[in-house]
């Protein structure tokens, strides 16, 4: 019984059989108008390429013995470069070099005759839906790429984002290394993923926060496992570099590797090869890697925290971001921006900035960078208003040194919470991060979260 076709692809598409075989073409005709908005019939290359020139098909069933010219040697239609059609070959003569001539020539598949109705409709569906998915695979890498840039504009005019600019331009196209350096929320992911749109590098762009996963389960991320490697490895799985191959992989807070890790991964560079948890064997991977950190990895280096032959081999060359209170100038560029996309994500009328606000906004120091500035734009559009007076207190607050923003009636413990924790928001509940701010052993950190969580002053998710 014949197979019955997927019909929502057959009705838009037009098909062209070329045989000269009228029998062969009336039998075409006849299976395949039953299904298709169009089947039209020839039976030579003449007349086939004076019916394309009228009309385009998406596909074409094609003999490969024909009066005249071969099927094989109708150029016109196999290299036309602005009307591609799908090629399905018939023949009745199983020759090894013809198969392989009409491949090189392009077909999408190739029948022997005599064929039965089913494997001919069999192969025609094939062709249609790898040509529906091609035509979704093309549209979804457009929508993908528009939005990525369209996220991940890079706002400003200042002196230091052109010369940031110039830089992106010379180096996003090599393979090179690049470490990104710069304080928390000021963009460096933003100017990973323009580093990966630059390149023209067919793969993805993988990123992944080093801070963020378990160190006992690093190397299983970033390398793959095999089946069975440890507890809970119930199937095999590939690891994020596999992933990158071919693309970007984006290293953020390279800062919080464990030295154990440090040396596995120098040496996963060096070999441009990566081994899963468990194998014996090594994977070859074709990545480029980008590393980030909010730390100075020469001082890291200095302190033993960092092997100094990974800094070497990550700092081919470092792009420093400047905080946003030194680029100022920025400010009311990236205001507007925040405000027409945060308006049109949240469906809120976007908010009208007057000289003063912007102003003061410029006058704000930012210390949580253009993060902070994107979520202050973000409230002021939830709440209709521009709650100035919030950073106008900061900043007094800020330059007469005034308590901090405590009152001196707290206890110096409710102090200590109180910083603890807004440290942790700005950090985005980083804790490594965190730790490191405040200047504390992570470990300190965890103890002090858990015993106020048991105390009921602060929520079961602060502490998470």
């Amino acid at each position: 019984m014949t197979a019955m076709p997927d019909l929502h692809l057959c009705r838009s598409a037009s098909v062209l059989v070329v045989d000269d075989e009228p029998g062969m073409r009336q039998f075409l005709e006849k299976a395949l108008g039953k299904h298709f908005g169009l089947v039209e019939t020839a039976g030579s290359i003449d007349h086939a390429e004076a019916l394309r020139q009228r009309c385009h098909f998406d596909l074409m069933i094609l003999d490969v013995k024909l009066p005249g010219r071969s099927g094989i040697e109708w150029h016109e239609a196999l290299k036309d470069p602005n009307r591609h059609s799908d090629v399905i070959f018939m023949t009745a003569y199983a020759e090894l070099d013809t198969a392989i001539q009409a491949l090189r020539v392009g077909a999408a598949d190739f029948i022997l005759k005599p064929f039965r109705l089913e494997q001919m409709m069999n192969a025609v569906m094939r062709v249609l839906k790898r040509r529906r998915l091609s035509r979704e695979n093309f549209l979804l890498k457009r929508e993908v790429r528009q939005f990525l840039e369209a996220d991940n504009a890079m706002v400003g005019t200042s002196a230091s984002m052109q010369r940031l600019e110039n830089v992106l331009q010379r180096v996003a196209p090599t393979p090179s290394a690049v470490l990104i350096e710069g304080e928390s929320g000021t963009g460096k992911d933003l100017v990973a993923r323009a580093l990966h749109q630059k390149s023209g590098r067919e793969g993805p762009y993988v990123p992944v926060n080093c801070g963020a996963i378990a160190p006992d389960l690093l190397e299983a991320e970033l390398f793959g496992h095999t089946k069975g490697a440890f507890t809970g490895a119930n199937r095999a799985r590939d690891g994020l570099f596999s992933y990158a191959s071919g693309g970007t992989l984006f290293l953020d807070e390279i800062g919080e590797l464990p030295l154990g890790m440090q040396a596995k991964l120098l040496r996963a560079l060096e070999e441009k090869a990566v081994r899963p948890v468990g194998s014996e064997q090594e994977v070859k991977v074709d990545v480029r890697i980008l590393a980030a950190t909010n730390r100075k990895l020469d001082e890291e280096v200095k302190a033993g925290r960092f092997r100094e032959d990974l800094y070497f081999r990550l700092n081919v060359l470092t792009l420093t971001l400047p905080p946003l209170r030194e680029r100022s100038e920025d400010i009311p560029q990236l205001a507007h921006y925040f405000s027409r996309k945060l308006s049109q994500e949240l469906g809120l009328e976007p908010i009208p900035f007057s000289h003063d606000d912007l102003q003061a906004m410029e006058k704000h120091p930012w210390t949580g960078n253009i993060r902070e500035l994107k979520n202050f734009i973000e409230r002021c559009i939830l709440l209709g208003r521009l709650p100035l007076e919030d950073l106008r207190t900061q900043d007094q607050q800020a330059s007469t040194g005034s308590g901090g923003g405590y009152p001196s009636c707290w206890p110096l413990e409710e102090v200590e919470r109180k910083h603890i924790l807004q440290v942790l928001a700005a950090s985005e509940n980083n804790k490594s991060a965190a730790a490191r701010q405040l200047g504390i052993a992570r470990k300190t950190l965890d103890r002090k979260l858990t015993a106020w969580e048991e105390q009921g002053v602060i929520s079961p998710e602060a502490s998470e």
